[in-house]
């Protein structure tokens, strides 16, 4: 069988699993298999009919081949490279997460469905690269940091810092510099620690009985590579399991200690790291002209990747741990998790839930869960217990808490009838940014009349309450599932999935109210109190607020809004209120006018300028000032700008005119006044002389 030109393999693990090959020939041909006429279904794929796989690898090693086998992989890939290591093979389990179940020969549509989410091909990803040259710093309190710094000597160049120590015991060959201090603080990342000491000391070689030291000093600072931190305090990074590079195992537990000693001792070299998170600046909403608007991602940032700079944000792609959160509460879709890309992940649940209906399911319930804890319980509940119902499909992400609402309205949108999202240990403190998705997403649902409780979190910690929870879901009618593509950002695909939840819905309420702090809504203006500046215009990250060149006029489009607030701030007049809300109907689409006003005419030439209510409001507040007490002053208020500049230059009185600029005088001039002076005394002698009459 070939589902988009890769030949599919499929065993029915010697007959544990219920499966008919003309059952699931019908529904992958219904899902859209090329050729599911062609179906063999294989029973000891693994062992006895090792062969089937190494001729599809090598009498056909140009087309890609779908093996439905996980647990086996490794011989698989191990005959592939003997046979043709050209070829290309890939894996699903259909066992765990269809085959074995109490519902398992039910499950036909599920299995046609993981099938053709396994066909498509994936994106490549981007990376970071890391590099440790090896020098590792060793903290603790006791000898127990000198013990675990000489087993690493060896591989690494150790430092040892103990804090506080108290009469220790030096080794008898001091193989590492040790040091005393203590953390005040650490920052930075594999490869490139930087950490602040104070009390900070070397050791005295010469001291006789426990470690003596110098001179101790404060504000010392050192960098290294790695870190293994034996102190027993509190972390020296939030969220310290996703540091890479840095290694926080428990004193008092050997085991731990030795496992990370044992990490670490190799970690010399380049390390490529996936850049879990795509960042654009040019549509993030956290600030304009610094002013402060959206911190969703810097509120849910459990790792401290994410800081402020300037308007945008600044986020670090060596600590970042790859959480998503910040995707999941991003407004505007300028934090996106690109691990795989959010158009992939939009693909797979398409493709997904597109197959499933195809092939005849009904009402299905999605289980996001991660590949590493949820793929575990899923595969205890289906060795040891009932296994998964045969319409809940289990969906993969990298981590359930980038899940958000553009996922949940995307799932619902195609058909799912309740989402249930399986959280591992490790994310329990870090559910803020997915439990308010919820919430919004939840608010939304019940408007529109699907009811409460479509959405929500497992709560159980072990493989038999995840499966007593799962099989105690009662069957409720999914939404029509739509046709819409999932193409644009995330704003534009989550808006596609939510109107077709609209069109579908029991009471499909065209105006939702929401809860404070959803990125959906309108503003309010105080009409009598703006004086139509249209600083709000300029704040606006996102178009949502819009302005008319040919007068002036406040317009708005609802569907553009995040209520970042940036308006409301920058608003000199206070009369801009924020109304979280969601407008389905399409007069939300275009722009709406939301004040307007003539403009003010010039009173001297009659140019139109400004507005009414601006120039009236500038003209009463400085009525009185002592800059315009003169007769005329208030009335170049009034004016054009051109026109002002004519009426100033032309004041009988300028307040700003200077003394009369002196004559130019050159030469000729001076000797013509003393030609003149010269002839005037000649003049005057000769009259004394009585020379000349009068």
């Amino acid at each position: 069988m070939r589902i988009k030109n890769k030949r599919v393999l499929i065993c029915d693990c010697e007959g544990s699993m219920p499966l008919e090959a003309g059952k699931l020939a019908k529904a992958c041909a219904a899902a859209g298999a090329d050729d599911a006429d062609g179906l063999e279904l294989n029973t000891f794929l693994c062992r006895a009919q090792l062969g089937n796989f190494q001729q599809q690898v090598v009498i056909r090693g140009d087309e890609e081949v779908i093996v439905a086998c996980t647990q086996e992989s490794p011989i698989f890939e191990e005959t592939r490279e003997d046979s043709n290591p050209q070829a290309v093979a890939r894996y699903t389990n259909i066992r765990e997460r269809a085959g074995w179940s109490e519902e398992g020969a039910d499950a036909a549509p599920k299995i046609a469905a993981l099938l053709a989410e396994a066909a498509l091909d994936p994106p490549g990803t981007t990376t970071v690269s890391m590099e440790s040259e090896g020098i590792a710093l060793v903290y603790g309190t006791d000898e127990q940091a000198l013990e675990a710094a000489s087993q690493l000597s060896g591989r690494l160049n150790v430092t040892v810092l103990v804090s506080q120590p108290d009469d220790l015991i030096p080794p008898r060959v001091i193989d590492v510099p040790i040091f005393k201090g203590t953390i005040t603080a650490a920052q930075g990342h594999l490869g490139g620690f930087g950490i602040n000491v104070d009390d900070y000391a070397p050791m005295l070689p010469s001291a006789r009985g426990p470690i003596r030291w110098e001179p101790a000093k404060n504000g010392a600072f050192s960098e290294c590579d790695l870190i293994l931190d034996l102190s027993g305090g509190a972390p020296l990074f939030p969220a310290h399991e996703k540091r890479d590079g840095y290694f926080r195992p428990e004193p008092g537990n050997p085991a731990a200690v030795q496992k990370a000693l044992f990490d670490m001792a190799d970690m010399v070299g380049a390390y490529d790291k996936p850049r879990y998170v795509k960042y654009d600046g040019e549509i993030c909403a956290h600030g304009r002209s610094q002013k402060t608007g959206c911190t969703r991602c810097l509120d849910v940032c459990p790792a401290s990747a994410i800081s402020p700079d300037g308007d945008q944000v600044s986020i670090d792609p060596f600590i970042c741990g790859g959480c998503g959160s910040c995707h999941s509460v991003c407004p505007t879709g300028a934090a996106t998790y690109n691990f795989p890309p959010a158009g992939f992940v939009y693909e797979r649940l398409q493709t997904l839930l597109d197959a499933y209906h195809k092939a005849g399911g009904a009402d299905p319930v999605l289980l996001v869960h991660d590949p590493h804890h949820g793929d575990d319980v899923i595969a205890m509940m289906a060795r040891f217990g009932r296994g998964l119902p045969a319409r809940v499909i289990p969906f993969a992400l990298n981590e359930v808490t980038q899940a958000g609402l553009d996922l949940f309205a995307v799932a619902m949108g195609y058909g799912v009838g309740e989402i249930r999202i399986l959280v591992p240990p490790k994310r329990r403190d870090e559910l803020d940014g997915l439990a308010a998705q919820i919430e919004l997403s939840e608010a939304m649902l019940a408007g529109l009349g699907y009811g409460e409780g479509r959405i929500a979190l497992l709560s159980a910690d072990d493989p038999d309450g995840v499966e007593a929870e799962l099989w105690d879901l009662a069957k409720r009618d999914a939404p029509a599932p739509g046709a819409f593509m999932p193409m644009g950002g995330k704003r534009s695909v989550t808006m596609l999935a939510l109107r077709q939840l609209h069109k579908a819905a029991p009471e499909p309420a065209d105006v939702l109210p929401l809860p404070a702090g959803a990125p959906f809504g309108r503003i309010e203006v105080d009409t009598g109190g703006c004086t139509m500046c249209l600083a709000c215009v300029g704040s606006c990250p996102t178009g949502a607020l819009l302005e008319n060149p040919e007068r002036p006029q406040l317009s708005f489009n609802q569907e553009a809004c995040v209520q970042c607030g940036l308006c409301q701030t920058t608003c000199p007049e206070s009369v801009i209120k924020l109304v979280p809300e969601l407008n389905l109907s399409d007069a939300a689409r275009g722009a709406v006018v939301l004040n307007e006003e003539p403009p003010f005419c010039c009173i001297r030439c009659g140019k139109p300028f400004g507005t009414q209510s601006a120039i009236e409001a500038i003209t009463e507040k400085l009525t009185g000032h002592s800059m315009f007490a003169g007769a005329g002053q208030l009335e170049r208020i009034q004016m054009c700008e051109d026109c002002r500049v004519v009426v100033q230059f032309n004041a009988p009185e300028d307040p700003f005119k200077g003394p009369p600029r002196p004559a130019i005088r050159t030469t000729d001039d001076d000797l013509r006044e003393r030609e003149i002076e010269e002839a005037r005394a000649k003049l005057l002698k000769e009259r004394a002389e009585g020379k000349t009459e009068h």
